[in-house]
């Protein structure tokens, strides 16, 4: 399925442009995409916030191995850019949940965060996943930032920095392009891993990650 550059994506922050990039480069090359039903008016919203003109452009996708795969970018006057993703696996799979953000404010980038994380009751992440996870470079950020008090959802390998400069841009922006190839790679295995009802995502998880939005300029 092709998925077109949205005409947004160019005019927001040369990180979230490589990154909205990567991801939909992934999912084309290892996913068999088909729409998600979505309303035609909220795939491309224009309205007014706190003053200032407010832009969304949303992409879903489903797959037979993902219920939802969302990609959101906004814009918010001239000083405010986001990127959103999740990728929401089908019930029948036993894939943890791809998440990341990027919150840009005038012109640097102050929240970024990637992760799989767990979608089992014991909120582990399976053993394939931790051994290809352990072998990625583990690049040293500079500035960590502290998870949310529900951030409990998130594995061990999640990481929520703000970017000190363009090289850390790059490289957490690399983070999470692996991330999400580790995933697409695992989620199209030969013999899917089957699920373990019942699974705390459907519950907790998910209405955290939905919560998950880093898109106040003042928590940044």
């Amino acid at each position: 399925m092709s998925t077109s550059t949205p005409t947004l994506r160019k005019q927001l922050h040369p990180a979230i442009q490589r990154l909205a990039d990567d991801i939909e480069s992934s999912w084309q090359r290892h996913l068999d995409l088909s729409p998600y039903p979505l309303p035609a008016e909220l795939g491309y919203v224009e309205g007014r916030l706190e003053g200032e003109r407010l832009r969304i452009e949303n992409r879903c996708y489903q797959t037979p191995q993902f219920r939802k795969l969302h990609l959101e970018l906004a814009k918010v006057g001239a000083t405010l850019d986001i990127l959103h993703c999740v990728m929401f696996p089908h019930p029948d799979y036993a894939l943890p949940m791809f998440g990341t953000d990027l919150v840009v404010g005038r012109g640097q980038v102050s929240a970024a965060i990637a992760d799989l994380s767990p979608t089992n009751c014991d909120r582990t992440l399976p053993q394939d996943y931790r051994a290809a996870l352990q072998d990625l470079p583990n690049p040293t950020f500079s500035q960590p930032r502290d998870l949310p008090a529900w951030g409990h959802i998130f594995s061990e390998f999640c990481v929520f920095i703000r970017p000190n400069g363009a090289e850390e841009e790059a490289a957490f922006v690399s983070r999470a392009a692996a991330l999400l190839e580790i995933h697409c790679q695992r989620a199209i295995a030969p013999t899917p891993p089957p699920s373990n009802k019942p699974r705390f995502w459907q519950d907790s998880a998910t209405t955290a990650r939905n919560n998950s939005k880093m898109t106040k300029p003042a928590a940044c």
